[in-house]
């Protein structure tokens, strides 16, 4: 039996709603998007990495910078509403670049492009874990630290006993009556999501087919799009943190970070 393919799909929208063109700000003196594709570039299981975008202005700096090895650019709709939808809106060209005819027979990984520390050695884990899933969808999690618990910056992931995750949220979850939400986290594990998810082929190939979901509009995460439409999502815990840009805060924090790696 073969392994199915698996590879990355990084989806990047310049003109972002609540940071626009972060996907360039400077970080320790690179655009926020090259670190990005820097740490993905260094994972050594999938097959090949690639950007998604409907920018042609990334379009045209990709290629100039100092990267390990080219990216490869695919150019998609700017009506796309989510990075997921993006993403499947190259699958063709991503089967493509995968070397395999038939969707359900390959993973793809989407990184989000805001990620500038994303770790290498978690999109390894990904990738080893996502052929041997017993669900179509995976995505990492992390313990949660007590300062973010209440954070609505930071996804929540509501894990099942079977490591199923089964909701996602901006809220705190689960909720701990009768207790000060202050000290939540000694009674009850509080999950974060990483950015990442494993899609199996064939679900990102019939992606405009899923219902819309109410859900999605409300917490605008899109992975709620797939638990409505009763697509199981699996999870497996990963040490440290995982930090996304989507504030000004959060920009700078990357910006400090940046500096103590140098």
């Amino acid at each position: 039996m073969n392994v199915p393919s698996t590879l990355v799909a990084v989806p990047a929208r310049l003109e972002s709603s609540r940071l626009p063109r972060k996907l360039l700000a400077d970080v320790g003196g690179r655009p926020l998007l090259q670190r990005v594709l820097e740490q993905c570039l260094k994972a050594q299981e999938p097959a090949a990495v690639a950007l998604c975008t409907d920018s042609d202005e990334l379009r045209k700096l990709v290629p100039q910078w100092d990267l390990p090895k080219p990216v490869p650019v695919l150019m998609t709709p700017r009506a796309c509403s989510s990075g997921s939808e993006r993403i499947a809106a190259a699958l063709p060209e991503l089967l493509t670049l995968a070397g395999v005819e038939r969707a359900e027979n390959s993973w793809v990984l989407n990184v989000q492009g805001d990620q500038p520390f994303v770790d290498p050695a978690v999109i390894d884990a990904m990738a080893a874990r996502c052929p041997e899933s017993s669900t179509p969808v995976l995505t990492p999690i992390y313990r949660l630290p007590q300062s973010k618990i209440h954070n609505p910056a930071v996804v929540k992931c509501l894990v099942a006993h079977d490591g199923r995750c089964l909701t996602f949220s901006r809220s705190a979850l689960p909720h701990v009556r009768d207790v000060p939400p202050e000290q939540w986290h000694a009674h009850a594990p509080f999950w974060g999501h990483v950015g990442i998810y494993g899609y199996r082929g064939d679900v990102l190939a019939r992606w405009t087919e899923l219902p819309d979901s109410p859900l999605e509009h409300i917490e605008k995460l899109e992975q709620l799009r797939l638990l409505e439409a009763g697509l199981a999502i699996g999870t497996f815990s990963v040490a440290g943190d995982s930090l996304s840009v989507d504030t000004p805060e959060q920009l700078e924090e990357a910006r400090r970070l940046a500096a103590q790696l140098r």
